[in-house]
């Protein structure tokens, strides 16, 4: 995408108040305010007496010329730009799209659909949007799914800015639905917290912290929670940098508090993890659609046709985010997972099931993953929800 995306960038900087394309001319609207301009300062001469009105008009006139033809140069610039970003699109999507039948005509499928697009404004922030639409559409979305998803973004917001007082209290409020998930993230927010702390407050009170909220988490915690505390022996932080806890003061102890939030906050509201529409995009938009279409060409050179089941008769590659399984099967003991023996994450983030995983424990509670040296506590392993 690199191509169309260049002329893009092209484009929007023709198109922009401020754009220039190499100083060939000035963007449309410098042109006309300086029109406008020159219009006014003629209409204040004249009214001021101060020059002849044939003098006004004549050079009224030639202002009007030059910034006709300086309007006119941006116009051909900014066509032959959309030209070229045409060609590019074209190279890029050799293979028309497929078409279809009208898929949304009935009343309840039009609904649905404007109800998912609501959505999609909503949890993307775009609140402003979303209200336009949902008031010039008449779509019903509960005014609480709305005030919810606003909370989100505040929270969100926080966290970028290194805030977790926010999340944490959302946490604290939904502390019981986050641990029937067997969910990390009010302890990821403390760690977060301590190591930010450690860094810039120093020793002690990065200790009064920990004391205050570890012994909370230290049964599901354990190894994480001394390693934390050990780590400060090799401060500063050059030093820390370089030493076995170096992936303490990685960014991503951080960064990776807002996705962790967003999927627990939309899972509390029944919602998936990722946004519907920007999957269909991403998934459509990367191929799948090329290769459907390919495919029934080829079915249709063929003259065979789609089965009755409709299912594909290709593979259609997906990337690792978008491959989903409701079923999961041991790769230890090769039966399917249940609620009563659900699939377990293990700290070196392979899964096997509850019963494996009980069956492959040592005493003093310690398991040693089955296909890699690492060894973790058996409390330490985090319940999988496909």
């Amino acid at each position: 995408m690199d191509g169309p995306l260049k002329e893009l960038a092209k484009l929007e900087k023709l198109t922009s108040d401020t754009g220039s394309s190499k100083g060939k001319s000035p963007s449309t609207t410098t042109s006309l305010d300086s029109l406008l301009q020159s219009l006014r300062q003629a209409r204040d001469r004249l009214q001021a007496g101060e020059l002849a009105s044939a003098d006004v008009l004549s050079s009224l006139s030639q202002t009007v010329e030059l910034k006709k033809k300086d309007v006119e140069e941006r116009q051909k610039e900014i066509y032959s730009c959309i030209n070229k970003y045409g060609k590019a699109l074209d190279k890029k999507f050799p293979t028309f799209l497929p078409s279809y039948p009208p898929l949304f005509s009935s009343s309840e499928s039009s609904i649905a659909l404007e109800r998912t697009i609501a959505l999609h404004f909503l949890r993307t922030g775009q609140f402003e949007t979303a209200e336009t639409f949902i008031e010039e559409s008449g779509v019903h979305v509960d005014r609480r799914l709305h005030d919810n998803f606003i909370d989100l973004h505040h929270i969100i917001t926080a966290l970028r800015q290194g805030n977790i007082a926010p999340a944490l209290e959302w946490t604290g409020r939904n502390r019981g639905f986050l641990q029937s998930r067997s969910s990390a993230l009010e302890f990821h927010l403390h760690r977060s917290q301590y190591m930010h702390l450690l860094l810039n407050s120093g020793i002690p009170t990065a200790l009064t912290y920990a004391q205050s909220t570890f012994p909370t988490f230290f049964a599901q915690h354990e190894s994480e929670i001394k390693r934390l505390t050990a780590c400060m022996v090799f401060l500063p932080l050059t030093r820390l940098k370089t030493s076995p806890y170096k992936d303490l003061v990685s960014p991503s102890i951080h960064s990776d508090l807002e996705p962790m939030f967003a999927k627990e906050y939309c899972a509390s509201l029944g919602m998936s993890r990722q946004v519907p529409l920007r999957v269909v995009g991403d998934i459509g938009g990367g191929g799948a659609l090329a290769r459907i279409e390919k495919g029934r060409k080829v079915m249709r050179e063929r003259k065979s046709e789609w089965s009755q089941s409709d299912e594909l008769p290709i593979e259609i590659p997906l990337p690792p985010e978008n491959r989903y399984h409701s079923i999961f099967a041991c790769p230890v003991s090769k039966e399917q997972s249940t609620e009563q023996n659900p699939p377990m994450m293990m700290s070196c983030g392979h899964v096997i099931t509850k019963d494996s995983l009980q069956k492959l424990s040592k005493p003093g509670g310690r398991v040693k993953c089955p296909y890699c040296p690492v060894e973790s506590a058996v409390t330490s392993a985090l319940r999988v929800h496909f």
